[in-house]
This record gives C-alpha cells, structure tokens and sequence, in this order.
C-alpha cells in the first residue's frame, strides 16, 4: 500500500507544522509547495513606544479608565449569544474527545435472557440465560491513538476559537462604544453651532429692521439655521443606532439603558512597548485555531492510514444457561470462552485509499489556513499602527486649527455685532469650526477605535492559565 504520512505522532513547534518537516512527519504533498512566513524581526510601521508604560493586561479594555466601557464589556462577556455559541462549542469537542478516548479500552456488556419453546407434541421447556461478554480492540497501528490526538487538536482549536470570541466581542463593544461617544459629541457640537446660528440670526433680523443689514443678509441667515438644523436628525439616529448596537452586543434589547459615556473625549491607554512579531503570532487565537487544526487534520490522516491495516481483537465471555432461576449459579451451568479475530479488508474498490487522499487533502487545506491566518495577523498589526500615526499626526493639526477656528468665529461674531463685516463672513467663521470641530471628533473616535484595533490585531492578552501555542519561525534581523 502506498503510505503517504509515516506513523510517527507530530508534536512539534508551528514551524514544523506548517512546514511539515521530514522529522515530525512526512507532508501529503511536497513540503515546499507550501511554505509559511516567517515573522519579521522588528515592525515596519513606527510606533511612538513609552517603556515605562506597562502594555495592556488579560482585561486590556480596563486601561481606557472609562467605568461605562467596562461594564459593558463584562456585560456583553456574560450575556452575549456568540459567547455561549463558542462555549458550547468547547463543551462538545471535549465530549467528542471523552468518546474517541473511550474506544481505546476494552468493553463489557452484560445480557440476560429467557427463552420458552416446545418441539411437537414434548412439553414446553423454558432457558434462562445471563452471561457477560468483554471485548478489546488492540490499537496496533495507532488507528484509534490517532483519532484521540485528532479530538484533542479539536479542543485546542475550539478553545482557541472562543478566545477568539471573546476577544473580537469585546473589541466590538469597545469601537461601538467610542463611536456613541463620537456620535453624541459631534450631535453635541452640530446644537451649539445651531445656537450661535439662531443668535446670528435674530440679531441679524434686528439690524434688517433697522436698515443696517440687507434682506440678502436676512434670507442667508435663515438658510443657514434651516441647514445646520437639517444635520441634527442624522446625527441623532446615528447616535442611537451605536446605542442600539450596544444594548445588542451585551445579549440585552435595543432599547435597554446603557451607562453614558462621559463628555471628555475618550483616553487610550499609554504608549507600551510592542510585543515582537513572533510573540504577537503566538497571542493571536486564530493562529492558534488554525495550528490546533492543522493538527487535527495531520493526526487524521494517520488514522485513515491505520485504517488500512488488520484490525487484532481479543474478546471473552461468561454465559450461564439453566432451565431454572436458581440454577444459573450452579458452576455446571458456567461456559468460558476466549477468542482472538484478525480481520482485514481483501478488496475495497479503493475505498480507503480515497479516504486517505481525502484526508491528506483536508490536510492542505489546513496547511494553507494557517499560512493565511499568519499573514493576516502581521496585516492587521502593520495596519493598525499606520492609523494610528496618521491619527496622531490628524490630532496635532486639527487641535491647532480648532483653536484658531475658535478664535477666528470669536472675532467674527464680535465684529459683526459691531456692524464691521457683513453676515456672510460670520457665516464663513461659524461653519468653519463647525466642520474642524467634527473633524476632531471623528479622530478623536478613530484615535481610541483604533487603540482598540492594535489590541486586537495583537490578540490581546491572554490569560495567564490559556494555552501558549508552540514558537513561531522568525526571519533572522
């Protein structure tokens, strides 16, 4: 028969895994059809690191300060359905694992019976039957072991999974939350706009009575008010649409009361000092999955192997048989018996040829997801340090133009009342810092949002007792 992955358990580092090296295991395929990447040794993107600032722990959405956000977190970590999904999913793959367990030691079963029958015209005589029955399949190509080790890789995956639950639940929470804030603050900043517009307005009604100002003028304030007040809806749906999807993430209905944020823009954590790419693979649950499954897939094509071979039985059994209850324990009623069957598959069609194929093939696939998985990771952390310094560049200019803003519609309205400039150069002032005020707002949302990203992108931190997935390949510096 032709063996396509040799017998011995693969244990190894991810590296091995991925790469399939010939000291773990034979691959199905080629081993350098597939290669995985190596983790860089240092991050491209820059990050302004402070190395005082300790990185975010287990419960990293706790290092925003904002009591709200982590109540909603712990909230959504208790109630929400994707969490129970994920459980249930654990508790079913450890089952499954409990059952192929099961199989790799002997049974017994036990039976009892009663049996009445009459043969022409002799009298009826009745059989009373007990016996017990043991039986042991011997695992000697590693058949059975294999499906254990398949069922366990299953755990670690299901494991790793809801980790991964977990982790993105309460990143969502976290950018919903900082989102309502953002929402409610621009909604905030689009009312006070609208006051100053209605005063500009009413004093510019006045001067239009008393034929200091135009009915341009006039009819260009009320146009104004109309406009900004136009935009007020909009942000208050969307203010609520962020409540709704909170109330929602937290396994509660949509218009459940949530805590407020508060008014002040939200406070990432510190700076921290990075974890390096390799480290930041090891802490990522879907890596984690798609080793675990990977794994999975190596040990069942070992099992569809093992298939192939005979299968060594051994069984035994006691029976008693008397015509009377109370002879079944008479020593003369007891039969033994023992018996060892060797059975293999003569002619098949090439079944379990294909099925082993199959396998080797699921294996690929495997090998393939873990690659992608890894990419994937280094992606989302490049990613979100390069937003990150865009917002942090977007912040200092846009701080510097509120502050002129502010002061440029100060000076507007102060020499407007004055009768110094016409209403259209308030105009100008006043939606001037309307539009950097919302600017700012929707970075300070993006700065905080994507604080969360990085947390993300970096899988978190994981408890202190979950399991540490194997080192990953590194590319020398």
């Amino acid at each position: 028969m032709k063996r396509l992955l040799s017998q011995r358990v693969c244990a190894g580092p991810l590296a091995l895994a991925v790469l399939g090296l010939a000291a773990c295991a034979t691959a199905p395929t080629d081993p350098a059809a597939l290669q995985a990447p190596a983790a860089p040794a240092h991050w491209a993107a820059p990050w302004a690191a402070q190395p005082a600032a300790p990185a975010p722990g287990a419960q990293w959405w706790q290092a925003f300060g904002d009591a709200g956000l982590t109540q909603l977190v712990e909230q959504a970590l208790q109630a929400n359905p994707d969490v129970a999904a994920a459980l249930a999913a654990v508790a079913q793959a450890r089952a499954v694992r409990d059952g192929a367990q099961a199989t790799t030691g002997p049974t017994l079963d036990a039976s009892a019976a009663v049996q009445r029958s009459q043969t022409g015209n002799a009298s009826p005589g009745t059989v009373w039957r007990a016996g017990l029955d043991a039986s042991w399949e011997i695992d000697a190509f590693g058949r059975r072991a294999a499906g254990v080790q398949a069922s366990e890789a299953d755990v670690r995956a299901s494991e790793a999974q809801l980790r991964g639950v977990r982790l993105t639940l309460a990143a969502e929470v976290a950018t919903t939350y900082f989102e309502w804030w953002g929402a409610r603050e621009r909604l905030r900043l689009a009312q006070e706009s609208l006051a100053a517009q209605r005063a500009a307005l009413q004093l510019t009604a006045w001067r239009a009575q008393a034929g200091l100002a135009s009915a341009l003028d006039l009819e260009t304030a009320r146009a104004a008010v109309e406009q900004t007040a136009a935009t007020v809806p909009a942000l208050e749906a969307a203010a609520r649409q962020a409540m709704h999807a909170l109330a929602v993430l937290t396994g509660r209905p949509p218009a459940a009361p949530l805590p407020t944020p508060p008014a002040a823009a939200p406070q990432p954590p510190a700076a921290w000092v990075l974890p390096l790419p390799a480290d930041a693979l090891r802490q990522r649950p879907d890596v984690a999955a798609a080793e675990a499954r990977l794994q999975a897939a190596y040990a069942r094509v070992r099992q569809a192997e093992a298939a192939q071979w005979p299968t060594l039985r051994l069984g035994g059994a006691l029976s008693l048989a008397a015509p009377r209850v109370s002879d079944l324990f008479d020593v003369a009623a007891l039969t033994r018996s023992l018996a060892a069957s060797l059975a293999a598959s003569l002619f098949d069609g090439g079944a379990a040829e294909a099925q082993v194929r199959a396998q080797a093939a699921a294996a690929e696939q495997a090998r393939a997801a873990l690659a992608s998985a890894l990419l994937a990771a280094l992606r989302d952390v490049e990613n979100a340090l390069v937003a990150l310094a865009a917002d942090r560049a977007r912040l200092d200019r846009l701080q510097a133009a509120v502050a002129s803003a502010t002061q440029a519609e100060r000076l507007a309205s102060q020499r407007y009342a004055a009768g110094l400039i016409d209403y259209r150069a308030l105009l100008d002032a006043q939606r001037t810092l309307l539009a950097v005020q919302s600017d700012l707002a929707a970075v300070r949302t993006a700065w905080a949002t994507d604080h969360v990203r990085l947390i993300k992108a970096l899988g978190g931190r994981p408890d202190a007792d979950a399991a540490t997935p194997p080192a990953v390949p590194t590319a020398q510096p």
